[in-house]
């Protein structure tokens, strides 16, 4: 070997020792209490013993006063008649809270004087701003009537629910409805956005299951409800369009919906993951769905059984640039791989996902680049259904090549900390760069967890806004194409990707040392496509649609 080639092995080494330095330096730190989030969670009384009181309840991340800081709702259960244990009335004053992001690393709980408190069985949100005026509202969804908060844009909501049309029948199924969660987008390409609820089980309060009468009935002894798509009116109310749009499964048990164009045609498909189901994948062909999950590899887990799916979470995992799918559920996940041919290919034992989750029983599950070294890693909320059995938590580092290890245990106290994990969602609430972390947990705490990332290392990274022509309806499911340092990565502008949660509905590209993007394409959900060149970083831009303008 010569003396020059042998220096450059040195400094090969050094570049990647210092880089293994600087990741092992990121801590993820329990700062709840600092932040003034004291919310608990309540599942109406004080046994747990049905399958409503086991699902937990979600979290909901968006800018609700304007003022560039991310801030929090989070939903709660409440005491309900006919259900609940008598003790549990003193739980009928439980409500959802929000909490304002004052911008110093501590939040407000604003929920009464905005008005969003509600005391129905809360279980997600979707924050949307629906009349372009400039400020989110928000869609929640409950185990009975859903509620739309009109934002007034002063900090406080009003309930249009009734003149949307958007509160979803009393019933399905012959029980109360049972909504999970929804995912806006405009289906029919008209400029207006349109809506999916996914609708859960026919929960019976009176079952008892045959086979194990001291233990909560599983999912599969319910029969299910349906998924609703509503379509959005000239005059601004919804129409349920669902059997119109061969959307229609009375019997589903719906636990998450993502929308995204799998196959890159142009079209926005929807991955719906059910719950010891097969999961569906609507393929939209030019306006027409068709259910094709099985065909394309991702109705079931690798041993060909529909599990206990949660939700679809979308992310390039070994930067082809294509879009794969995480599926987090009871068992030990599931990881498709995006073949580019309209199919997947099942890598959950391959990628290491199946060992790490195995017997964890995964809810909440996202991908993230927590040390923004330009690959997607995987952080996962756990704790057993049946019975209240506390788990640990994991967040597992990519090798940038779709391998995952585990190594939680090496950034931070809470993931050497069993809790009963439900909903996450990741953030930036602090604005610097790096990716949060929130936590809700269903145990005898009953908190949540905000994990403040205290990243030790010096890489680059960009945040980005997507902003329609007309609003948010041709920025959802757009795809984000980078180009930097002879690298690529590809992104979805889908924020509900997550179990009962809407994370940070900014874009968050990790880029390594690299400090400029060469090339930023959009591809906008309309068809409209835009290239941008020589983008700076370490900050957070807004592209808005047809005008030209990038804008900080």
């Amino acid at each position: 070997m010569t003396f020059t080639g042998f220096l450059f092995l040195l400094l090969l080494m050094f570049v990647t020792i210092e880089s293994s330095a600087q990741k092992n330096n990121i801590v993820f730190t329990d700062i709840t209490k600092k932040a003034g989030i004291t919310f608990k969670y309540t599942f109406g009384d004080d046994s747990y013993k049905n399958i409503i009181e086991s699902s937990g309840s979600g979290i909901t991340i968006f800018d609700y006063n304007n003022d560039g800081l991310m801030d929090l709702y989070l939903m709660n259960g409440t005491y309900l008649e006919g259900i609940s244990d008598p003790d549990g009335k003193v739980y009928k004053n439980s409500h959802n809270e929000l909490y304002r992001n004052n911008g110093n690393g501590s939040f407000t709980e604003v929920s009464a004087v905005a008005g969003v408190g509600g005391h129905q069985w809360s279980m997600a949100a979707g924050a949307i701003d629906l009349d372009n005026d400039g400020y989110q509202d928000l869609y929640v969804l409950n185990f009975g009537p859903n509620v739309f908060y009109h934002n007034n844009g002063n900090g406080t909501f009003k309930d249009i629910t009734t003149s949307l049309g958007l509160s979803g029948p009393d019933k399905l199924n012959g029980f109360t409805k049972w909504s999970i969660g929804v995912s806006f987008w405009d289906f029919n390409i008209d400029g207006r956005l349109d809506a999916m609820v996914g609708n859960f089980l026919a929960f019976d309060p009176a079952y008892v299951s045959p086979s194990a009468p001291n233990m909560m009935p599983s999912p599969t002894e319910y029969n299910g409800q349906a998924s609703m798509l509503y379509e959005q009116q000239p005059d601004g109310k919804f129409v349920d369009v669902t059997k119109k749009n061969n959307l229609y499964y009375p019997d589903s048990k719906c636990m998450g919906l993502t929308v995204f164009d799998y196959n890159d045609d142009g079209n926005l498909d929807i991955f719906q993951a059910n719950d010891h189901q097969l999961n569906f994948l609507f393929r939209n062909d030019n306006g027409i769905y068709k259910e094709v999950a099985v065909e394309s590899g991702v109705a079931a887990n690798s041993q060909g059984k529909g599990t206990g799916s949660m939700h679809g979470s979308i992310g390039d995992v070994d930067g082809d640039g294509l879009i794969d799918i995480l599926v987090s559920d009871l068992d030990y996940g599931a990881l498709y791989k995006n073949m580019g041919n309209g199919l997947f290919v099942d890598i959950t034992e391959e990628s290491g996902v199946a060992a790490a989750m195995a017997g964890k029983s995964s809810w909440g599950a996202q991908f993230f680049d927590y040390d923004n070294d330009g690959d997607l890693d995987i952080v996962a909320a756990n704790g057993t259904a049946e019975e209240l059995i506390l788990q640990y938590p994991l967040l597992l580092e990519n090798d940038g090549k779709g391998h995952f290890k585990n190594v939680g245990k090496d950034h931070g106290a809470y993931f050497s900390t069993k809790r009963s994990g439900r909903s996450l969602a990741v953030w930036d609430f602090d604005n610097d760069g790096d990716l949060d972390i929130i936590i809700s947990h269903l145990d005898k705490n009953g908190t949540p967890v905000l994990l403040r990332n205290d990243a030790g290392n010096s890489n680059h990274w960009l945040g980005l806004t997507l902003k329609g022509k007309n609003g948010p309806a041709s920025a959802i499911g757009a795809k984000v194409t980078i180009t930097y340092g002879g690298k690529k990565q590809v992104m979805v502008n889908q924020w509900a990707t997550s179990y009962l949660s809407n994370n940070d509905p900014r874009i968050h590209f990790g880029l390594g040392q690299q400090k400029q993007i060469d090339l930023l394409e959009v591809n906008w959900s309309d068809g409209n496509k835009e290239v941008y060149k020589n983008i700076d970083c370490n900050r957070y831009i807004t592209i808005l649609e047809g005008t030209g303008i990038v804008t900080k």
